[in-house]
């Protein structure tokens, strides 16, 4: 119902993704929009408070949220940013392995097999999601004023998610 135009990175990816789904079957509560920007840390002690932003929250995969938090660690999102090129030892951000290993770590787990197939996931919805926003912008029914820009947004998105799928295999 949001589709626009033809985008054939989205294509291969809804071709590709249900043939490669990781066996493991975890499930639990998922944020669905779990980054940076939904969370609130005390003002004094280095801890989270809260997540904020539930609405797209649904029963799925623990790795769901990993994922999606870890995105721009892979994506140069020029809407969002992100941290392609960062350099993690002076600015003290956690690497993405580092990220991922105290993330096992915190939840009993030894490791994540097919760790890109997430990602990929991840990057695919986001631009699902996006693909959406352009559409209403279109059609003159959207919250954003700018959402009629979002085109380009999609197909940057579906590239990269494409080329994560390729990496999972």
């Amino acid at each position: 119902a949001a589709q626009t135009d033809d985008i054939p990175d989205m294509e291969k990816l809804i071709e590709w993704m249900p043939k490669n789904i990781p066996r493991d079957d975890s499930i639990s509560i998922a944020h669905g929009d779990y980054r940076l920007e939904n969370s609130i840390f005390h003002p004094t002690e280095p801890r989270l408070i809260a997540v904020l932003d539930w609405e797209l929250s649904t029963i799925g995969h623990p790795l769901a949220d990993l994922a999606y938090n870890c995105m721009g660690y892979r994506v140069q999102n020029p809407r969002q940013g992100g941290l392609v090129g960062v350099d993690f030892a002076a600015t003290g951000i956690p690497t993405e392995q580092a990220y991922v290993s105290k993330y096992c770590e915190r939840v009993g787990r030894d490791r994540i097999e097919n760790w890109p197939f997430y990602l990929s996931f991840s990057v695919f919805r986001l631009a699902s999601i996006a693909q959406g926003v352009y559409k209403r912008g279109l059609d003159g029914n959207a919250s954003s004023a700018n959402a009629a820009t979002f085109g380009n947004t999609c197909q940057f998105l579906a590239e990269h998610a494409r080329r994560l799928a390729h990496e999972a295999g």
